[in-house]
């Protein structure tokens, strides 16, 4: 990489400028890419996904695949508010 050489102060402060926006986009890409990864890691997406790349090979794999995760999603609250009730002992 070749040294810039710079004539004023002006340039120098506008390249430190430019510098430190691609600095803040990086990072909130980073925060972006975090915050998704952290979104794909429910129970409903990774069960999905697991079915999903087994639906080939297990009988009726479609229907297996669509119902699963409508399933999970009715089943997982349910479960939760059942737990949470009987520890409380209603």
């Amino acid at each position: 990489m070749e040294t810039k050489k710079y004539s004023s102060y002006a340039q120098i402060d506008r390249e430190l400028e430019i510098l430190k926006i691609e600095k803040e986009i990086s990072y909130q890409k980073l925060v972006f890419g975090v915050k998704k990864t952290k979104e794909s890691f429910t129970p409903q997406n990774i069960v999905s996904d697991l079915i999903g790349s087994y639906s080939a090979a297990i009988p009726y794999g479609a229907l297996v695949s669509t119902a699963v995760p409508f399933l999970l999603n009715k089943a997982v609250p349910f479960v939760k508010n059942w737990f949470a009730k009987r520890k409380r002992g209603v």
